[in-house]
Parts: C-alpha cells; sequence; structure tokens
C-alpha cells in the first residue's frame, strides 16, 4: 500500500473517474484543499441559481411551436412570483383563475405539459431537444396542445389533464438541482389525471440531461410507459420499472 494520502493514489483516481460524487478530496490542514473547495462553492452558487432564474416562457414556446408545430397553452400557478413559489409548494400545484378558464375539455388522448419546477434552466437545455425526438414516436396518438406552466410543480398536471379531458398527461419539469446536476429533467407521467393524485400513481424518469440520462433513452422510456399505461389503464407503483427493464431484455 502507497504512503501517499488516499486522495493522489490509483484508487481514488479511478472512483472519481467513476462518479460526479465529491470523494477522496483530501485535505490540507483541517480543510479541503482550496481547488475542491472553489468547486463546491461553485457547484453550490449553480444550484442556487437553476432554483432562483425564472423560466422565459415568451422564448420556450416560441421555440417549441417551430418545433412541434403543435398550439402552445401558456399557463400560470396560483403561485404569482418566484419568491410565493419556492415558500407555497400548494401554491404551485394548482392554477390561477385565468388558466382555469382558458382549459377545455376535448378529443385528446395525451397531454405534454412542460413547467419550470425547481430548474427553469433544465427546461430551456432540455425540453426541445427531447420533444423533436419523441413527438416523432407518438404518431397516432391524439395530443393535446402543449402546455407551458410558469410556477408549477408536479401535481399541477393533474389539474390541466383533467380540465382537457385527457386520459394521460406527461409533465416535463425541472427538478430539484444537486450539486452535480443543476440541470436534470425530470418526466412524470399519470394516468387518468385528475386533482388528488398521488406520486405512487405516477411513474418517475429522472435525470434527463447530457451527463445523465440520455434523450434517447428517456424517449424510449417514455414511450413504453406510455404504450403500456394505454394498455393496462394505469400508471405508478402498478406498472414498475422492472417491467420496461424486462420488456427491453
Amino acid at each position: 500500500m502507497s504512503d501517499l494520502p488516499l486522495s493522489s493514489t490509483e484508487l481514488a483516481q479511478r472512483m472519481r473517474a467513476m462518479t460526479p460524487a465529491r470523494i477522496a478530496l483530501g485535505r490540507t490542514g483541517v480543510s479541503l484543499p482550496t481547488h475542491d473547495l472553489l468547486d463546491f462553492q461553485r457547484a453550490h452558487a449553480q444550484a442556487r441559481d437553476a432554483v432562483h432564474t425564472q423560466l422565459n416562457g415568451t422564448a420556450l414556446a416560441a421555440d417549441l411551436s417551430a418545433i412541434t408545430n403543435m398550439p402552445v397553452l401558456r399557463l400560470h400557478s396560483a403561485a404569482m412570483d418566484r419568491a410565493t413559489y419556492l415558500r407555497r409548494p400548494d401554491l404551485g400545484r394548482k392554477l390561477d383563475e385565468g388558466s382555469r378558464s382558458a382549459l377545455s375539455s376535448g378529443p385528446w388522448e395525451l397531454a405534454l405539459i412542460v413547467a419550470d419546477g425547481l430548474s427553469a434552466i433544465a427546461v430551456e437545455r432540455h425540453v426541445p431537444l427531447l420533444l423533436q425526438r419523441l413527438l416523432p414516436r407518438l404518431e397516432g396518438w391524439r395530443l393535446a396542445p402543449l402546455a407551458i406552466v410558469e410556477q408549477g410543480r408536479v401535481a399541477i398536471g393533474d389539474e390541466i389533464g383533467s380540465a382537457l379531458g385527457v386520459q394521460l398527461s406527461v409533465v416535463l419539469i425541472g427538478e430539484r438541482p444537486g450539486l452535480s446536476s443543476p440541470d436534470s429533467l425530470g418526466a412524470y407521467i399519470t394516468w387518468g389525471p385528475h386533482p388528488g393524485r398521488t406520486d405512487a400513481e405516477r411513474n418517475c424518469i429522472s435525470n434527463i440531461r447530457t451527463e445523465g440520462l440520455s434523450y434517447a433513452e428517456a424517449v424510449e422510456q417514455l414511450v413504453f410507459y406510455l404504450t403500456e399505461a394505454r394498455r393496462l389503464r394505469l400508471t405508478g407503483i402498478a406498472l414498475k420499472e422492472g417491467c420496461y427493464r424486462l420488456n427491453k431484455g
């Protein structure tokens, strides 16, 4: 065994190459080395920025309209600003009155809903590229107008899906930033969306980003869950990820 500190050994280097987690950082006296301390502070600042950054809904709506050739609905939660949204998660789960009155039921099966969540950066970076790959795989589905929700949380998709009268909803939302992933996108699939649905009644695909789950793999998982949800008429713990793994294998 080498007498060098763990952070300088070949084993530590190999471990760090396998994960973005901060492991075997070493020390200088009783503190971290300056480089590692500054890197931690940078990552923390990026995570805070992601949480507080406001979604550019106008630009995103224009981009998605051009990419998808779908009508786009601009909606807003009952949380009227970012500060309120962060303090009152309950308000992020329901629409404001103007948005509620703008929705009506139609002959649709599936609603695609984009919400800023806790990382508008994730939405702006990944949703356009993900939808470019997903929409060609949804040929034959009756799609509701694409909805963009500002200051929204996952459960707001239940109210939207119910108002649109769809069988299924997919909420694409910015996930809570981590110290190695300020731009992680999640996708939540719900059969029969309506207010009062629980997280146990949804399927989640998380960590969609360049350094995480690829767009191609995310699309494969989404198409599987949507197809199976329509066949079985359910989502959630009864439609588990293991089913997807078995089907893929």
